[in-house]
């Protein structure tokens, strides 16, 4: 990869974790940096992140790599006033929703775009939450290829093949219904788990009984509400088509135990189970 300077709006968690893991390849680039969070900025100088803060889309056009690792609804803003001055120039957006970011690039731009989602995370954010092998041997989905130029397709898999990820193919729209299920839904029911141990138990009774399983289980709900927001606001018909799922479950799981159909729910829990053997 030739790329000699990676410009990266939005200095959180992703975008910090992605410098980090460049950083930690054999080529060696210039890392632009531009957040409309003057603490990130700061923060991200101070940690490495970047060798520059910029304050304009224009000041980073130049780039050779552009990351947008913001919002999903931000993406789509940037997107439609982003205009790269580099012909070879590769703008990876890493939303966790992909139809409407694909479909709202515009058409003199596209082939600059390469649309992606990596799967990995924390619940953590901000520039102090970056790691420096948060994508290694994790999953990309690269979405909707045919409408990104040759350079850009090559440029956006060398880049994830050098940091230890693992490249998945596919339609934009599939990848927003799978992704209902295994990422977004969950984090709806995360959120409503905590909501509904907060609003029926004392603090001090979930600080002495809370163990690994509902830590597990309700981690994910101090995720951003703003970044989920938007997601959930993009991919609303598929989520709730995820949710609905999960109440039709839930409402059998409710009706053994009222039924005392115990050997029922043993089978049915037996079923959950196989989960793992796929994992």
């Amino acid at each position: 990869m030739k790329a000699k300077t990676i410009g990266i709006v939005g200095l959180g968690l992703m975008g910090g974790s992605l410098s980090l893991a460049l950083q930690k390849t054999e080529v060696k680039h210039r890392f632009i940096g531009l957040d409309h969070n003057q603490k990130h900025c700061t923060e991200a100088l101070k940690l490495g992140l970047v060798d520059e803060i910029v304050d304009s889309l224009d000041a980073i056009s130049n780039c050779d790599i552009i990351i947008l690792t913001i919002p999903v609804d931000g993406i789509i803003s940037v997107a439609q006033q982003l205009r790269p001055q580099n012909p070879d120039c590769t703008v990876i957006d890493l939303g966790s929703t992909k139809a409407k970011i694909s479909a709202n690039i515009p058409k003199e731009t596209r082939h600059f775009f390469v649309t992606a989602h990596p799967m990995t995370g924390t619940e953590k954010f901000g520039p102090s939450a970056a790691l420096p092998d948060l994508y290694e041997g994790k999953v990309v989905v690269l979405c909707d290829m045919e409408k990104s130029g040759e350079i850009q397709q090559t440029r956006a898999k060398k880049l994830f093949t050098s940091i230890g990820m693992k490249l998945v193919f596919m339609d934009a729209k599939a990848h927003d219904r799978h992704a209902a299920f295994i990422s977004h839904m969950p984090h709806a029911l995360s959120y409503a788990l905590a909501n509904a141990v907060m609003r029926q138990e004392d603090p001090q009774s979930i600080v002495a009984l809370a163990g690994g399983g509902f830590k597990d289980m309700s981690r994910i709900a101090k995720s951003s509400p703003n970044m989920w927001e938007d997601i959930f606001r993009q991919n609303k018909t598929n989520l709730i088509d995820a949710i609905e799922a999960f109440e039709k479950e839930l409402k059998a799981c409710r009706q053994m135990v009222e039924d005392e159909a115990w050997g029922e729910l043993n089978s049915w829990m037996q079923e959950a189970n196989a989960l793992h053997d796929i994992l």
